[in-house]
């Protein structure tokens, strides 16, 4: 998940999450986050497969904005990375 600039979230996924937070940052992304740059990776979560990944980016999606917030302040990218 990013965040732009106005505050807002983006969710996608991806196998490489800091080339796509590059592409979303020069415009080469979604057309969401080209209106909405530059943006910043704040979440990330690993998933054992693509339909996986796609069902969590649906689930996530339907969160609310304060919802979000809180997946985000309750885990830091650094504990997801390892």
């Amino acid at each position: 998940m990013v965040e732009c600039q106005d505050g807002s979230f983006y969710t996608g996924w991806t196998v490489d999450p800091t080339r796509r937070e590059k592409q979303h940052n020069a415009g080469v992304g979604a057309k969401y986050t080209r209106l909405h740059r530059p943006v910043r990776l704040v979440y990330i979560e690993e998933q054992v497969d693509r339909s996986t990944a796609m069902k969590r980016e649906l689930a996530i999606k339907r969160l609310s904005h304060e919802q979000k917030r809180k997946l985000i302040l309750n885990t830091s990218l650094a504990e997801v990375s390892q």
